[in-house]
C-alpha cells in the first residue's frame, strides 16, 4: 500500500476552497482594521474588537478539522484492511511444507494449508479437505453473519457471487473450523480484499471533485462577485462621508481635499 498523504498537505487541502478564502480574506481584513481604526490617544485595544475576526478562524478552524477527520477515514479503512492480511502460510515447496514463509511471496500455483485460527494467505480454491468440514468467517468481505462451509465441489460460474463460491477461500478471512489444502488463484491487489482496498486508495486520491463541490465552487465564485459589488456600492453611496474636497466659485475642479480614514475603514468594515 502506498504512503497516505501527511497531516500538514490534508490540512492545507481544506483552505483550498472558494467559501474557506473568502472568509479568510474577511478574517484577514477584519484583524487589520482592528488596528488602524480611530480611538482616543493611548486607548488600548479592545480584546472585543478581535471577536469578529477571532470567530471567523475558529469556524474555519473546525471545518479544517472535520474534514481532516473525514479524510483520516480513509487511511484508517486502508490500514484495517492491511491488518486483515495474514503475514505469513503454510506453503509446499519442494515437496516440504514451510511453515513461515512469508505470503506476499505467494503466487498463483502454490499449495496452501489453512488450519483453524489461521488467516487465508491469498485467495485459493480448496482441493483436499483435511477434516470433515471447513468453515470460514468472511463476514468482513461478504457481510455472512455466521460461518460458511467449504468445499471441494467446482463452481463452473466466474461471474458467481462471492457467497456461491463454496470451494474458494479468500484472503484476509479467518478459518474457524477445520482444514484443507488449497492451490492458490490469485495475490496481494488481485485477491477480493486486494480490489476492495484498491478502489478505497483510488476513491481517497480522486482528484475530480465531486457535483456537490463543484456546485459550491460555482456559487463561491458568484459569491466573491457578489460581495465586491455590494463593497463597491456601499462605498460609492457613502463616499461623501469620508471624502471631501473644496471648489473655487464657478470652478468644478476641486483644490482642496480632505479624506477620513476613521470613516473610510468603517464603510469599508461595513
Amino acid at each position: 500500500k502506498e504512503d497516505g498523504k501527511p497531516l500538514w498537505k490534508l490540512v492545507l487541502e481544506q483552505f483550498d476552497d472558494a467559501l474557506v478564502k473568502i472568509l479568510l480574506a474577511a478574517a484577514a481584513v477584519s484583524f487589520a482594521l482592528v488596528w488602524v481604526e480611530d480611538r482616543a490617544p493611548g486607548a488600548p485595544i479592545d480584546l472585543v474588537d478581535f471577536v469578529e475576526p477571532g470567530v471567523i478562524l475558529l469556524i474555519l478552524i473546525l471545518n479544517a478539522i472535520v474534514g481532516v477527520w473525514q479524510e483520516s477515514n480513509a487511511e484508517n479503512a486502508l490500514e484495517a484492511l492491511k491488518e486483515m492480511q495474514s503475514d505469513t502460510a503454510r506453503v509446499l515447496r519442494d515437496g516440504k511444507w514451510d511453515h513461515a514463509f512469508q505470503a506476499r511471496d505467494l503466487v498463483p500455483g502454490d499449495v496452501v494449508e489453512v488450519r483453524t485460527g489461521d488467516r487465508v494467505p491469498a485467495d485459493a480454491r480448496v482441493v483436499t479437505l483435511k477434516t470433515a468440514t471447513i468453515r470460514l468467517e468472511q463476514a468482513s468481505l461478504t457481510g455472512e453473519s455466521v460461518a460458511v462451509n467449504k468445499d471441494i465441489d467446482a463452481i463452473d460460474d466466474p461471474d458467481a457471487e462471492l457467497q456461491a463460491k463454496g470451494c474458494m477461500l479468500f484472503g484476509g478471512t479467518a478459518a474457524s473450523q477445520g482444514a484443507c489444502v488449497a492451490i492458490v488463484t490469485h495475490t496481494g491487489m488481485r485477491t477480493e480484499i486486494g480490489k476492495i482496498q484498491a478502489q478505497i486508495q483510488a476513491a481517497s486520491e480522486e482528484e475530480e471533485d465531486t457535483p456537490l463541490k463543484q456546485k459550491l465552487d460555482r456559487f463561491g465564485d458568484q459569491l466573491t462577485w457578489g460581495i465586491g459589488l455590494v463593497c463597491l456600492f456601499v462605498w460609492l453611496m457613502n463616499y461623501q462621508f469620508f471624502i471631501s474636497w473644496k471648489r473655487a466659485p464657478g470652478s468644478f475642479v476641486p483644490y482642496d481635499v480632505e479624506f477620513n480614514f476613521a470613516k473610510c475603514t468603517f464603510y469599508f468594515k461595513i
